[in-house]
């Protein structure tokens, strides 16, 4: 930098700066270069994509959050639209590549009003006031329904589903989703809330997708510590220990003199005892089922076993708090207050085979607070796609639950909101107008390329949509299976609510965030300072060793 002849270094040697139009334009370019990369791969007749990472790992999905996560992007534009696809996904679930479009389709069009000397401010006030008017639209749209109906709540289910790999099997999964949400879904003021973390995913290939089903219980991948136990009780009363079974190790070192055999047995048989009177303990109370957080010692094993008690060790913390939920049990720390009171109750406690594995299932819980979904799959790919299809639809009921309000899917709502907010748009006055307008344009990308991946003519489409919203058919969209513009609320198309305001929040808050930035400033990367010759030296200013 320099000022009147003189120059003064500011940025560190190698930093790169890009200003003004050519910042904006970089930026814009690397944002839609994100979008173009998920596009294909929205809706029915979406494509999956193969990504492999740098250890040859495979991920085959269309889920736009995981193929972003797993991408290696370095544009810090770009790496903006990775994290609007992981708060959304985060937040409600689903629409993530919608997001990602939508966001991609707003700066395509800023970038038009710039080239024509709008100013980037009055851009993103202007897509501001749209995103309000569009959010009024959606709400006063939107149709309430009971937030436990089951026919509604599996019809946003199996919309979510019917885009992903699973789709052949939604209806069934859809069952298995709604049945989970509704067990762990708890009244709240006002409505209902869902701790999304009460489902437990277990994941095992081997089998068909239709072999997944929902557990009332937990299902440990653990098996049962001693080959002596009962592998099956029915009528499970379940203790949950959360300190070992064991003889517990001094903390300083300390040392035993032992003169004659005799102290030595005496010394041995309390320990027995001592073991004996805390499987007596687990035994008064009434238990026959004993799952532990911590260790249990051999010998216990052995008691426990004799007890006819079948017990599990060494159980995740989160698994202890679910099977609370699920099983009525307390979580008890001290042995010595263990009592009845503080069992759970299940139907049955069972060891199964599961492939080459031995799991521990606890299932026919009474009211179930927390339970498990065990997806089954030919291979490991198709059932980790079937569980990030299922976490989408899990989310999505869920949010459904807690806002009951649904909209119809196949690009319908956004295509109601370009259409009200353009005709809204001819009230406002100045430069503002242009860019409201430019939002309704790019609020039609998603109806848009719905029908480009189902092979459709987006301009006899868009002709159409408008045509059709135009007249008041509000919930006209996209159906991909058939190429066809229909009424897609009739056909049981529907979405959250929540999603699509959460897809045009953070698609809004996105791009304004992009059209802000003038300036980019890179400093470079460290270097490592070069090695002493002879290469190994030790600390600076020390001598070497040895």
């Amino acid at each position: 930098m320099s000022t009147r002849g003189q120059q003064y270094i500011i940025l560190k040697e190698g930093s790169e700066e890009s200003r003004g139009r050519e910042a904006q334009k970089n930026n814009i370019s690397a944002a839609k270069l994100i979008a173009e990369v998920v596009r294909t791969s929205l809706g029915p007749r979406g494509m999956d994509k193969m990504l492999v990472d740098s250890m040859g790992d495979v991920t085959i999905t269309n889920d736009g959050a995981t193929m972003l996560k797993e991408l290696d992007i370095q544009h810090p534009a770009a790496k903006m639209m990775v994290e609007i696809s992981k708060a959304t996904d985060n937040e409600v679930g689903d629409g993530t590549t919608s997001a990602v479009i939508l966001a991609g389709a707003l700066l395509e069009k800023a970038e038009e009003l710039i080239s024509n000397e709008v100013h980037p401010i009055v851009i993103v006030d202007g897509y501001y006031d749209a995103a309000e008017k569009a959010q009024k639209v959606l709400e006063e749209a939107a149709e309430k329904i009971d937030p436990t109906g089951r026919p509604d709540l599996l019809k946003v289910a199996n919309t979510s589903m019917v885009t992903k790999l699973v789709s052949g099997d939604a209806p069934y999964l859809s069952t298995v989703v709604v049945d989970a949400i509704l067990f762990i879904a708890e009244k709240a003021e006002g409505g209902f809330k869902v701790d999304i973390d009460n489902v437990k995913v277990e994941k095992k290939p081997g089998g068909a997708i239709t072999d997944s089903g929902l557990i009332k219980g937990i299902v440990l991948d653990k098996e049962v510590v001693h080959s002596g136990m009962p592998k099956r009780i029915e009528e499970a009363k379940i203790a949950l220990v959360n300190s070992a079974l064991e003889i517990e190790k001094t903390e300083f070192t300390a040392e035993i003199r032992i003169n004659d055999p005799q102290q030595m047995q005496q010394f041995m048989d309390e320990e027995t005892s001592i073991l004996r009177g805390m499987v007596g303990k687990v035994k008064d109370a009434g238990a026959n089922v004993l799952i532990c957080q911590k260790g249990i010692d051999d010998m216990a094993q052995t008691f426990l076993a004799k007890a006819g008690i079948l017990a599990v060790r060494r159980v995740k913390e989160s698994d202890m708090s679910k099977l609370a939920k699920a099983t009525g049990a307390r979580i008890v720390t001290n042995l010595d207050d263990l009592t009845e009171k503080d069992l759970g109750y299940a139907k049955l406690a069972e060891e199964r085979k599961l492939e080459d594995d031995k799991w521990v299932f606890i299932e026919g819980c009474k009211n179930p607070k927390a339970v498990t979904i065990l997806i089954r799959g030919g291979t490991q790919r198709i059932v980790d796609e079937a569980e990030r299809a299922l976490h989408d639809a899990l989310m999505v009921t869920k949010d459904v639950v807690e806002l009951p309000a649904i909209v119809a899917g196949g690009g319908a709502p956004e295509e109601e909101v370009s259409v009200q907010v353009r005709a809204w748009a001819q009230k406002l006055s100045g430069r503002k107008q242009l860019a409201a307008l430019k939002f309704a344009d790019a609020m039609e990308s998603i109806p848009l390329t719905l029908a480009e991946n189902a092979g459709m003519d987006s301009i006899d489409t868009q002709v159409e949509l408008r045509a059709r919203h135009g007249k008041g058919d509000k919930w006209y969209g996209i159906d991909a299976l058939s190429g066809k513009v229909v009424d897609v609320y009739a056909k049981s198309v529907v979405e959250p609510l929540a999603v699509k305001l959460q897809i045009l929040r953070a698609a809004t808050e996105a791009a304004s965030m992009l059209l802000r930035i003038d300036d980019v400033i890179a400093a470079t990367k460290m270097k490592a300072p070069p090695m002493p010759p002879g290469g190994g030296g030790g600390m600076g200013g020390m001598p070497p060793m040895g």
